[in-house]
């Protein structure tokens, strides 16, 4: 997105462009988490292993996050509103192909249509945004509504996902999208105007390919590590290969004339530490989900619905925390706001590592949750600002596009990290404790704890990791912030 978005003068419509917007946003947020609350039930009826379960998440989140930034520059080149009716249409036909699958395999291909289409989709959103809203004080309002659905879609997705499989069945938590992007394209139709970039039109989709695929070959390295180990060959034939290929995406962003992501961008100190810490607390917000969803079902017992709401605190804390913070940015500057943040997050995750097969809900998880979720909205809201500064207009797409980016796929990498050292530590256990005497089952239910647990202390230590990148890289004070009115990216 580097070429200058052109704006309109006072769109007549643009409030209704807004709504239609903020349906597809919704739509694509949600989408990566409303099917947490349902993966429990699409894993037994489907076959899906433990190592194999976390591809329901990391094939959305990887193919979102690694071609996001192609997205963006497509859209921006082939018409805004013309990639948001298509990325609409092709994220209903990958909804359509996953509520339908009758194999693992085919849900894990559908994902990944979806985040393909989503990378599409969103940055389309944002741009229409920037174009229709030409007034400040207006742009700050359309903003505002835009992180706010970003912010609340995980706990929407969340909520929505325990209903519709509570109720219905999990398919639906994937083909309820068909009838949400009907509606938007619908309404986009004749409310959304187009627009379109000027400039260079070429696209760096080699790059894009490059990236996407080096991160696909970490994440199988993973899993690979859950059945065969950290030391076999294929292991680490596909790690290496996937650090090769993140190393030659690197070496053609240097060479080639219309890089899908300067490398001005990430070299600058403050943004370069505000990439690395969504990439690290993209791995905690990611990991917790996972894990304590499982926890509530297999473990606790609890039904769709219940899990749902009982996964409602962390979304809690984001509120109250991203909207004290969003006051106490301009006051103090970012990085007092963000190292408590990630400060704040580890402890809570030190905290689920105390998590027995019987905690009570409020006594032992509501705190850490709560606590998460203060944690969470702490970091997100100083980063958009962060990701922005000294940022030229021509870049300040390619900016926000890379931080949301990140995130997506710090998400992708640690959901597959997190989940093999998960099924390894429970494997182990059940290895350690089996005996003629034991109760099989009550062996089973404490070693799958135990992963989780385990699966919680590493989410801790990554955190523990952003806290210190905070403390050292970020240097940026109050006064060098952006504009207020820029794109905020919440969650």
């Amino acid at each position: 997105m580097e070429t200058a978005l052109q704006p309109v003068e006072a769109y007549p419509r643009r409030w209704l462009a807004l709504a239609v917007i903020a349906i597809a946003q919704l739509m694509v947020i949600l989408d990566a988490t409303i099917v947490n609350i349902a993966l429990p039930q699409a894993q037994a009826e489907l076959g899906i292993s433990d190592p194999d379960r976390q591809w329901v998440i990391t094939a959305y989140t990887l193919t979102f996050g690694g071609f996001l930034l192609l997205g963006g520059r497509i859209a921006d080149y082939w018409g805004r509103k013309r990639a948001f009716i298509w990325g609409s249409v092709g994220f209903a036909a990958a909804s359509a192909l996953g509520g339908l699958a009758n194999t693992g395999g085919t849900l894990f291909a559908a994902r990944a249509l979806q985040g393909l289409f989503g990378a599409l989709l969103m940055p389309a959103s944002l741009a229409l945004l920037t174009v229709v809203f030409t007034e400040v004080r207006e742009r700050a309002k359309a903003f505002a509504v835009y992180g706010a659905i970003a912010g609340g879609g995980a706990a929407i997705g969340l909520f929505l996902g325990g209903v519709l499989t509570e109720y219905a069945n999990w398919r639906w938590c994937l083909l309820v999208n068909i009838p949400i992007a009907a509606i938007a394209v619908a309404m986009a139709i004749p409310w959304v105007p187009e627009s379109k970039a000027k400039g260079n039109t070429r696209l760096d989709v080699p790059g894009a390919v490059v990236v996407t695929l080096g991160l696909v070959s970490l994440v199988y390295g993973f899993t690979k590590a859950a059945t065969d180990g950290w030391s076999a060959g294929t292991t680490l034939g596909f790690i290496a290969a996937g650090v090769v290929l993140l190393i030659l995406f690197v070496v053609l962003q240097t060479r080639v004339s219309n890089p899908l992501l300067p490398m001005r961008i990430l070299l600058d100190r403050n943004r370069g530490g505000a990439y690395i810490a969504s990439l690290l607390t993209g791995v905690g917000l990611f990991g917790a989900f996972l894990f304590l969803t499982f926890y509530f079902q297999q473990t606790l017992g609890y039904s769709p619905l219940k899990a749902g709401l009982a996964s409602m605190p962390v979304t809690l804390g984001v509120f109250i925390s991203a909207g004290a913070a969003s006051q106490l940015v301009p006051k103090i500057g970012p990085k007092p706001l963000m190292v408590t943040g990630a400060l704040l997050a580890t402890a809570a995750m030190l905290l689920l590592t105390q998590i027995a097969i019987d905690s009570t809900f409020w006594l032992h998880i509501f705190p850490a949750e709560l606590l998460l979720g203060l944690g969470l909205g702490s970091i997100f809201v100083p980063l958009s600002n962060l990701a922005l500064i000294g940022v030229g207009t021509h870049d300040a797409g390619a900016a926000s596009a890379t931080l949301n980016a990140t995130q997506q796929i710090g998400g992708s990498l640690g959901t597959a990290l997190l989940n093999t050292f998960a099924t390894t530590a429970a494997a182990a256990y059940v290895a350690d404790h089996m005996s003629p005497t034991a109760n099989p089952r009550m062996v089973a239910g404490e070693a799958a704890v135990h992963g989780y647990t385990v699966a919680f202390f590493w989410a801790a230590v990554f955190l523990a990791i952003a806290a210190v990148v905070i403390m050292v890289m970020v240097k940026a004070r109050r006064e060098d912030l952006p504009d207020q009115s820029a794109p905020a990216h919440v969650g």
